[in-house]
């Protein structure tokens, strides 16, 4: 099955095939099926020409087909769109950086329905690329026309490894975080972009990104979940207690926690410098992690979160030879300049936004002390069966005992 939709701004996408069925939790959409468009006046330099002859176009698969498929369906969109804390600090973002975007060519990975592609135009940028391989791109052609920004914003239906945009450009913004930062893999999209089109001195927003981790306490979602089924309306049906387990805590469950549940400060997993990050990197991450336990609780699991940073072109290492990001023994990320970074934050701490914190949770509780060590490992790597699909291998070490929890984020 195929669909053939035409754009009134000059683009006209090629016939895209339509995926099948699509995973009710998938979240972000993306990336940019074929289009392309000479427009008087764009001329390709012999340094993007070369940029394109040296990228390896990845395939288009039957699950990146269902994957963007899934993001035709506007419930997602509305989901995103209300989380004030993502929409606004990418809005704030984008004026605080607006001497950067006035009068910039701008390219909008995953535009979705088109909005940060609009926040782009209202601060004064010259020319913006909305991509997205989904349907959706279908309606964010139209919100722009209803916006009258036609002249500005060019909305290309397709994969960021397909469409033709022929000139470099100066920003790239893109909201491609997962849950865990890495699930769906979108980044590789941001990455595509940036190594064919994004200019020397251009900018990505966000610029970089940290993904953390701590051991967490949370004995009211162990009862409601376990406990339950001890006494059932007086019945006993702890017969079901493991296989209660099996599907609570199988895969990572997407929730909100408090600082309160979390029993240390956290171990930085993986820290994503936008400017550098090579997409081999995302295929696998592994870190050694020791914490110790600020209290007497039961151990339940670890959760994850992330924040990413938007920053201006002094602090990318485009324009400065050197990152000045610094690490402090993998806990705490130490910002050189924090005033100079906006900050999206999904901590437990912070206000709540739709990605929540992503917790894995043991079948069973471990009883930790005050002081005592919780040591190990944690790899997250790109399924073999569908790259947007996350295997977790967690390995910890605590009291003597050791244990390994293995899951996959689907």
């Amino acid at each position: 099955m195929y669909s053939t939709s035409g754009y009134s701004n000059g683009y006209h996408n090629q016939p895209q095939p339509v995926g099948a069925s699509h995973r009710e939790r998938a979240r972000r959409g993306t990336r940019g099926g074929r289009s392309r468009d000479s427009r008087d006046g764009f001329r390709v330099s012999a340094e993007l020409q070369q940029r394109e002859s040296e990228q390896k176009v990845s395939p288009c698969t039957d699950f990146d087909m269902a994957y963007f498929h899934s993001y035709a369906h506007v419930g997602i969109h509305e989901e995103m769109i209300k989380d004030r804390v993502r929409t606004e600090t990418y809005r704030t973002a984008i004026m605080q950086l607006q001497s950067h975007i006035e009068g910039k060519v701008v390219v909008d990975v995953g535009c979705g329905t088109g909005i940060l592609s609009i926040f782009c135009a209202q601060a004064g940028a010259k020319r913006v690329y909305a991509v997205d391989a989904s349907d959706i791109a279908v309606q964010a052609n139209e919100v722009v026309k209803a916006n009258n920004l036609s002249e500005k914003i060019i909305v290309l239906h397709g994969r960021v490894e397909d469409v033709e945009i022929d000139e470099e450009v100066d920003v790239i913004i893109s909201e491609w975080m997962g849950y865990m930062l890495l699930y769906e893999s979108m980044l590789g999209s941001v990455i595509t972009a940036r190594d064919r089109w994004l200019k020397r001195g251009g900018i990505i927003l966000p610029s970089n990104a940290t993904l953390y981790m701590a051991p967490v306490t949370h004995p009211d979602r162990y009862s409601e979940s376990i406990e339950f089924w001890r006494n059932v309306y007086g019945i006993d049906m702890s017969a079901m207690m493991p296989l209660a387990k099996q599907c609570a805590f199988e895969e990572p469950s997407v929730e909100t926690i408090s600082g309160e549940n979390v029993l240390t400060w956290p171990h930085v997993v993986k820290h994503v410098d936008c400017y550098t990050i090579q997409v081999h990197e995302l295929e696998s991450v592994t870190t050694r992690y020791k914490f110790k336990s600020m209290m007497r609780a039961p151990l339940h699991g670890f959760a994850f979160w992330f924040d990413v940073e938007f920053s201006g072109p002094t602090t990318s290492p485009i324009n400065t030879l050197a990152n000045n990001l610094a690490l402090d023994g993998g806990q705490n990320k130490k910002r050189t300049n924090p005033n100079d970074a906006l900050v999206l934050s999904t901590a437990p701490e912070d206000p709540p936004t739709h990605w929540q914190q992503t917790v894995i949770y043991f079948y069973d509780p471990v009883e930790v002390e005050q002081d005592q060590l919780i040591e190990g490992s944690v790899t997250l790597s790109q399924s073999k069966e569908n790259r947007r699909f996350m295997n977790i291998h967690l390995e910890y070490t605590s009291g003597g005992r050791s244990f390994v929890k293995e899951s996959v984020m689907r």
